[in-house]
């Protein structure tokens, strides 16, 4: 059967929609494809903990079109928590449901995208690519097994990170291109089966098309956001990672500016240890995620941004967070609390750049954009606006890819 050439697979196991919650990313580059005259099919799983609302599934394969994009939603038994022994087991039945998925029911690709970060669909993929003579470009937004091994502290012997390791290095030796939102990837990918000339670099992005149109949070919730305060917000996972200790510590050394406010927005893993931990601050307020349709509105109430990471060796390739791209399409300033390869708050001009997990440097970036007049922060806030809307919009990112899928890749891959 004939290839058609604006065909494009993307699997992906966490891919969501804008109505169904994170990720975002496969929906809103499959939006600018399609804007382009390519025909997407998304492949995702009926189930991921990220989902604000499950798809609505009937059987084994689910189709269904959203916003022009077609969907595939493949059934994967329901887990609890992003740690959980189910959520390993969700990543292979994914995978074996895929070897199970007809693919003369949709269109043959002209190129598949596997993006992770299980690397476990590299396998159907690479074999749908060896059939349909298809592109094959693996995307890695974050670099697993690594992330567990430095991270998660998993034994690099574990018998899951070995298994997951295989796959990695498998997906490095077959793919035409190898995408990732990390800037200083390639190394590791090269001393994992990759050669330089098949590495791509293509960062997270933002959706600009409804720039500064945002759905209005509920009353009730606007009466929690504290009142006349200058609010440094998070808004994001409250997860292990985001290293929000060190953002309460901070709080606990600004109490003495009373007009200073900490504001964390969102859900988590560590969300009722953080609560208890900030129990005896007034100064740090909890509240619960909004929708991604809200978080521009959560945003403008914000006077500056904290992002902050673990002080991990992990970051060494560099990060391409979504919410400081948020931030910065919100023209807010920004407290930078990340040691990693790559800066883009500096690049940008557009906030204060401190040590990871370093609590007094924090507050100390905090005090000095507290004292700033606001000319000088919205200065910052605009910095950051224009450079996130010039290098991170999902338009330029999917010219990105196009400029892949039009390129042959006949590099040094192996094809069987």
């Amino acid at each position: 059967m004939k290839v058609i050439q604006n065909t494009i697979w993307f699997v992906c196991q966490y891919a969501g929609s804008k109505y169904h919650g994170m990720g975002y990313r496969p929906y809103y580059l499959a939006k600018e494809l399609v804007r382009c005259g390519y025909d997407v099919y998304v492949i995702s799983s009926s189930f991921t903990h990220q989902y604000t609302m499950l798809p609505d599934i009937k059987g084994f394969l689910t189709h269904e079109i959203i916003d022009g994009i077609n969907y595939i939603w493949v059934k994967v038994p329901k887990y609890k928590g992003s740690k959980s022994v189910g959520r390993a087991l969700s990543m292979i039945f994914f995978m074996l449901n895929l070897f199970r998925m007809k693919i003369k029911s949709v269109p043959k690709p002209h190129t598949i995208v596997v993006s992770s970060p299980s690397p476990f669909p590299i396998l159907s993929a690479q074999r749908w690519a060896r059939k349909t003579h298809a592109q094959l470009i693996f995307e890695v937004r974050d670099i697993w097994p690594l992330t567990l091994i430095e991270l998660g502290r998993f034994g690099k012997r574990n018998p899951f990170i070995v298994f997951m390791q295989w796959f990695e290095n498998y997906a490095y030796k077959k793919s035409d291109y190898v995408v990732s939102v990390l800037p200083l990837a390639e190394n590791h990918m090269t001393a994992h089966g990759l050669t330089k000339e098949r590495f791509a670099y293509i960062p997270n992005g933002i959706q600009v098309e409804g720039l500064g149109k945002n759905e209005a949070l509920n009353e009730d919730y606007l009466l929690r956001i504290p009142q006349n305060r200058f609010i440094v917000g998070y808004a994001g996972a409250v997860g292990i990672a985001n290293a929000l200790d060190s953002l309460i510590d901070a709080a606990e050394l600004l109490t003495e500016y009373e007009e200073i406010s900490i504001l964390i927005v969102g859900n988590g893993g560590e969300e009722e240890r953080l609560k208890k931990k900030a129990e005896h601050l007034k100064n740090v307020v909890f509240l619960e995620a909004v929708p991604k349709s809200q978080v521009g509105a959560i945003l403008k109430h914000f006077d500056v941004c904290y992002i902050g990471l673990k002080n991990v060796p992990l970051f060494r390739f560099g990060v391409s967070p979504n919410k400081l791209f948020d931030y910065m399409r919100a023209g807010k300033p920004v407290v930078y609390a990340i040691n990693s390869g790559n800066d883009p708050v500096k690049d940008a001009e557009c906030g204060l750049s401190v040590d990871a997990e370093n609590p007094s440097a924090i507050a100390d970036a905090i005090i000095k954009l507290y004292d700033m007049v606001p000319e000088e922060r919205n200065r910052l806030g605009n910095n950051g606006k224009e450079y996130v809307v010039a290098h991170h919009s999902y338009t330029r990112l999917a010219q990105k890819y196009i400029e892949l899928f039009t390129q042959k890749g006949n590099f040094t891959r192996a094809t069987s």
